[in-house]
């Protein structure tokens, strides 16, 4: 089983330890928060290191996953994207056991699917996505990188998503659409 580090120890990272621990592929080393927090606890996993420590922490472990959830920008996931690919890091793709993905679908590096989550045929997911809890990519969807699609979201078929998009928990597209980068969707909207 290979090592993992994760980038961050907020709230969602305790999700993305469930999906982790769930999928089985990696086996988690400790955390990367900021200095004041080192020693520090998220569930059973403790924060060794901070950002400063990256370059070194290379030499010791090749996989890292950003745990910085997206709510208002997705601009603190991207940045520590470019840094950990460019110190070499690896950052794979997460799928929870629990979630469905088609055989025909695909998703890009650092992205993350949630329990209950299922993206159905020709569905494509970007680099550095959040999938969450029980949200629907619908066949032939594209979410560019960088977006986070909120629990229960639905996104229907053939719909595109632009980069760095936030679609909030609940939200439901007509099919067909597409929705402008870094647009900001606000929970049980109807986007037509």
């Amino acid at each position: 089983m290979e090592s993992i580090l994760l980038i961050g120890g907020g709230g969602h990272c305790k999700s993305v330890i469930d999906v982790i621990e769930q999928e089985g592929r990696f086996n988690i080393v400790g955390i990367v928060d900021q200095p004041e927090l080192m020693g520090t606890r998220v569930l059973d996993y403790t924060v060794i290191a901070n950002d400063e420590d990256l370059p070194r922490l290379i030499q010791q472990y090749k996989y890292a996953c950003i745990t910085v959830g997206q709510i208002k920008t997705p601009y603190l996931r991207i940045e520590l994207f470019n840094i950990l690919k460019k110190i070499g890091f690896i950052l794979p793709s997460l799928v929870s056991p629990r979630a469905y993905m088609s055989k025909n679908a695909s998703i890009g590096d650092g992205s993350v699917v949630m329990h209950d989550a299922l993206i159905n045929a020709g569905a494509r997911i970007g680099r550095n996505c959040i999938i969450n809890t029980k949200a629907l990519i619908e066949h032939d969807s594209i979410v560019a990188d960088n977006c986070h699609v909120s629990t229960g979201a639905i996104i229907n078929g053939g719909v595109s998503v632009g980069g760095g998009s936030f679609i909030g928990s609940h939200a439901i597209t007509k099919q067909g659409i597409s929705i402008e980068a870094n647009s900001f969707i606000k929970a049980g909207s109807l986007v037509k």
